[in-house]
């Protein structure tokens, strides 16, 4: 039985465009007992609602929940405006303030006249409203009016929720839309896709398609290849298609229709649509055409402004040297300088080579030269990182606030938008954007527009490491293009003599390797065994870890392929085995063929900016509550990302995953103490240089390999990487 209260909305306390709804509701009746002390008061809901009238009764269908930052509140899930029934009710509804010129005693007369029935009779037939006397034609037309819009919202509704949308859904189309929602269901279904960023394809293809909509019906195809161009831009990284790829992948929605082998009339009414661009055989969704053009425009004008001739500039450093106990190379010098006085500037090297170090010089000298505060050098600074761990080692590192890009450009989860934009710059001077190689082609565009013309700008990262997981490969063209000041690293600072992992980084990203990878080193260690012997190997050097006085907190499993033998979900039962083993003190929920338990360690697989936590965000499971002890009668997962605790109900289950072994993908951005790598025959088609090169620079200390030394020689000798499509470097050059 669904729980429900039932009662009348009292106020809204937010409102989104989209129809979400925080408010208090007047609870009168419910048939939850954890409810019932909520009686005759008011409550905080949640939800998505087309309109409230504090003169209706309601009755809301939920879950009570206890949000950690809200507390108390009452998830409407879908909700019902209660009719009155009753002769007084009636009177009291047409008398409200929904109907305005009829007081109580028209109300009454109407009612006297027409029976409890009423309502009803006026929908089916308007006219009966003139058998009441004193009621003039005017009236009676306004009261028409307004009873037939007040239903129409309803029915839509339920319209929509038989059409098989979710009365989630239901609600934000007819937001969207309002009185419209019929035209554009019965029109073109598939504009539900265009206007509403929640809503997918799939689903509204799915009920098209069951409503009668011809597979290959113009308005699917068009919504089809919006859809396509998506998948595959996100799938391989490109920023743009070629033709022949977009038509080879619609035809495997045609069902058992004939294939189409030209789309130009279709590709030619997006273009005039502007959804599509088409530039030579590049075809780009516009949002990605605008924004290769946009960075494209914004580098030009930065690399192109006077640069800012700072005096003594030598001498400010040398101070900085004698404050620090520190000697800076010459790359290093000349990092700091170009920093200062540049417009833009480019930093990049591997790991041990300094680039965190440049960082705090370079904020430490931009506050001595301004003459700025602590106060004032936060309000001009921004330090910015694609993932919140990065932004964490930069704020430890310079001891100033920083945060990630979608943070600072403040994510708006209702609307899809960015807050921090065009219209609403941020006024920092000074931007230091650390792993670069992770930002892609829109983000760093959205955070152009965010930007004033008057900024200094310098991007750091590693050129040879994976690109971002979104469209584009930013860091490498803007280093290829030749023409932005950049500043290579490549003086390696070995935690002493016999470290080896900088060195192997250097060999791996030259394609080079010395015979001194098999040898073991005071930070470094291959483990040779055969692929089938790699799982009892990791199991047997994870227990030998954990005497050795580390945890999971401090070592990180990466690999490169999730199914198979050696693969990350087999390897993480075994290891949540080892690093996390049953005990009747840790509470335990299964979903599906996972078992999460208290103490595990969980990586983040999604966004969630509204909870501060981000796609490849590391926590442990705190706690979890049973269904019987929680207040929403679900099971919950509490779990805490470095001091931020963010709760998990059954429908976020699949947010996350165990992260005691992860892909090497999903690792950038991060550094652990300890890197334990599997190197299997079975990854070799997803060994090559930058990934391996990608897994090996996480690790901060210690670095073991476990497994076969052929396809790790072979991984470094592969350089045959997917080439993304992207013009961003032919821009840049052309501006030039």
């Amino acid at each position: 039985m669904k729980t429900y209260i039932k009662g009348h909305f009292r106020r809204s306390i937010f409102r989104s465009d989209k129809g979400y709804i925080i408010g208090l509701f007047k609870v009168r009746e419910t048939n939850s007992e954890d409810i019932k002390d909520y009686l005759n008061k008011t409550i905080t809901f949640t939800g998505y609602f087309h309109e409230l009238n504090e003169d209706d009764t309601y009755i809301f269908y939920g879950e009570l929940v206890d949000h950690p930052r809200y507390g108390t509140q009452f998830q409407v899930a879908e909700y019902e405006r209660v009719k009155p029934t009753s002769k007084d009710g009636i009177v009291e509804f047409l008398s409200s303030d929904l109907f305005p010129g009829v007081g109580e005693k028209l109300a009454k007369s109407i009612v006297d006249t027409l029976g409890e029935n009423v309502l009803n009779d006026i929908l089916e037939n308007p006219s009966c409203l003139l058998m009441v006397p004193k009621l003039t034609q005017k009236k009676a037309d306004k009261i028409v009016k307004i009873l037939t819009k007040y239903e129409e919202s309803s029915q839509t509704i339920v319209r929509l929720t038989d059409l098989g949308f979710t009365m989630k859904d239901a609600l934000l189309i007819y937001n969207e839309y309002k009185h419209f929602t019929n035209d554009i269901i019965n029109k073109n279904i598939y504009k539900i896709i265009d206007d509403i960023l929640e809503i997918t394809f799939s689903k509204v293809d799915a009920i098209a398609l069951k409503s009668g909509i011809l597979p290959n019906d113009k308005r699917r195809i068009k919504a089809l290849i919006i859809y396509v161009m998506n998948e595959l831009i996100y799938q391989k990284g490109d920023v743009y298609l070629t033709k022949n790829t977009i038509v080879n992948n619609i035809n495997r929605f045609l069902l058992n229709e004939n294939p189409i082998e030209d789309l130009y009339e279709y590709f030619q009414e997006l273009l005039d649509e502007g959804k599509i661009k088409i530039e030579d055989e590049a075809y780009y969704l516009i949002d990605l055409y605008q924004a290769e053009n946009n960075v494209a425009e914004k580098i030009y004008a930065l690399a192109t402004k006077e640069i800012e001739q700072i005096s003594a500039l030598d001498k400010h450093i040398e101070n900085l040297e004698k404050t620090n106990n520190i000697v800076y190379n010459d790359k290093q010098k000349e990092a700091i300088k170009k920093a200062i006085q540049n417009n833009i500037l480019i930093i990049t090297g591997g790991p041990g080579t300094g680039k965190t170090t440049i960082i705090k010089a370079i904020t430490e000298l931009y506050s001595k030269i301004n003459k700025l505060d602590y106060d004032a050098l936060v309000s001009e600074i921004a330090l910015l990182a694609p993932t919140g761990r990065a932004s964490k080692r930069m704020s430890e590192s310079t001891l100033l606030p920083a945060s990630t890009i979608h943070r600072f450009l403040k994510w708006n989860k209702e609307t899809g938008e960015f807050m921090v934009n065009e219209t609403n710059k941020d006024p920092s001077r000074l931007i230091i954007i650390d792993e670069v190689s992770m930002i892609d082609i829109a983000l760093f565009s959205s955070l152009f527009k965010g930007l004033t013309s008057d900024i200094k700008l310098i991007l750091v990262g590693d050129y040879n490491q994976l690109p971002s997981v979104g469209p584009g490969q930013v860091l490498k063209d803007l280093i290829d293009s030749d023409v932005i000041d950049t500043v290579h690293l490549d003086h390696l600072y070995r935690q002493d003599e016999d470290s080896y992992i900088p060195t192997l980084a250097s060999e791996i990203k030259d394609g080079s390797l010395s015979e001194s990878f098999l040898e073991t080193k005071s930070d470094y260690t291959f483990l040779k065994c055969p692929s089938d012997l790699i799982k009892s190997n990791l199991v047997n050097l994870c227990k030998q870890v954990i005497k050795k006085g580390y945890d999971y907190k401090r070592v990180q499993l990466l690999a490169p392929m999730y199914k198979g033998e050696n693969g990350i979900d087999l390897l993480n039962k075994e290891l949540q085995d080892i690093f996390n083993p049953k005990d009747v003190n840790k509470r335990e929920i299964t979903y599906g063929d996972v078992t999460f338990r208290e103490n595990d360690k969980i990586l983040q697989l999604v966004n969630m900016p509204d909870d501060n936590v981000y796609n490849g965000d590391i926590g442990v499971i705190k706690y979890i509550k049973y269904g019987n002890t929680s207040k929403s009668k679900k099971n919950e997962i509490y779990v805490d990302f470095d001091g931020n605790v963010v709760k998990y109900t059954p429908k976020d289950f699949n947010k996350i995953k165990h992260g005691f072994i992860i892909s090497i993908h999903k690792s950038q951005g991060s550094e652990f103490e300890m890197v334990i790598m599997p190197i299997s025959n079975s990854y070799r088609r997803m060994l090559y240089r930058k990934l391996v090169y990608t897994g090996i620079t996480r690790a901060k200390k210690k670095l073991i390999l476990v497994g076969e030394p052929k396809p790790f020689v072979d991984s470094v000798y592969n350089n045959n990487e997917y080439h993304r499509n992207t013009k961003l470097l032919e821009k840049i050059m052309h501006k030039f």
